[in-house]
């Protein structure tokens, strides 16, 4: 408790900037569904309308954050070799919707298209057509590497939120149903997910990334 020869410490002031760091911190750590304002504002020190002069709204503020994921990422370079410049973006997508779990189903909502989202959808387009793709095999290879980006991230993301109780209980489930007998050649696979070896060294993303760019290569030549 402060006293009189302890004067409390001033607050400092709220700014759009500091609002959705805090906000951000929150989604990461706790997911999206526990950022509300009034909470937000807790974390700051602050009454919720205080909030409402820097962000006009809930939906302004998943702006914000989604445009702060977006910051994180890299655009396809026009400097590099096409299929260097678009894994290298890929992979930094990737890994900005690792850190931020909550982010892509967001990115892929109607309601939510940030302008990054569409400059980085126009330049990967541009990039693929740049480097020599017909407009067909643009449209093609277009969907098929953002379906990996975000379609593998949601996968992966949703393989990755278990406890340490939710690994016995699937070890258990897996020992009793997963049989030798039965399945043996998902058993074999799923022994995998609970050893160590070199298939722990190797990232799911990037090695389906690559076969995906080992396909677009003799496309672009032919």
């Amino acid at each position: 408790m402060a006293t009189a020869s302890e004067p409390t410490q001033p607050r400092l002031p709220l700014s759009r900037e500091r609002i959705l760091r805090s906000a951000l911190t929150i989604a990461d750590e706790r997911g999206i569904d526990a950022l509300s304002m009034r909470k937000l504002a807790q974390a700051l020190g602050y009454e919720a309308m205080s909030l409402y002069n820097h962000v006009a709204n809930k939906d302004d503020l998943l702006d914000g954050l989604l445009d702060a994921v977006l910051a994180e990422t890299q655009a396809p370079s026009p400097d590099e070799p096409w299929d260097a410049a678009i894994r290298a973006s890929a992979v930094s997508v990737h890994d900005a919707l690792r850190r931020h779990t909550w982010a892509a189903p967001l990115l892929m909502s109607a309601g939510h298209i940030r302008p990054a989202r569409l400059r980085y959808m126009d330049l990967l387009l541009g990039r693929l057509r740049a480097s020599g793709f017909d407009a067909d095999t643009t449209y093609h290879a277009y969907h098929v590497l953002d379906g990996h980006i975000f379609g593998f991230s949601l996968w992966e993301i949703s393989h990755s939120s278990y406890t340490p109780s939710d690994e016995v209980d699937m070890r258990q489930m897996f020992d009793s149903v997963i049989t030798v007998e039965a399945y043996p050649d998902l058993r074999e696979h799923g022994l995998q997910h609970f050893a160590d070896g070199p298939h722990r060294h190797v990232s799911a993303f990037e090695f389906g990334l690559d076969l995906i760019l080992d396909g677009l290569r003799p496309l672009r030549e032919a």
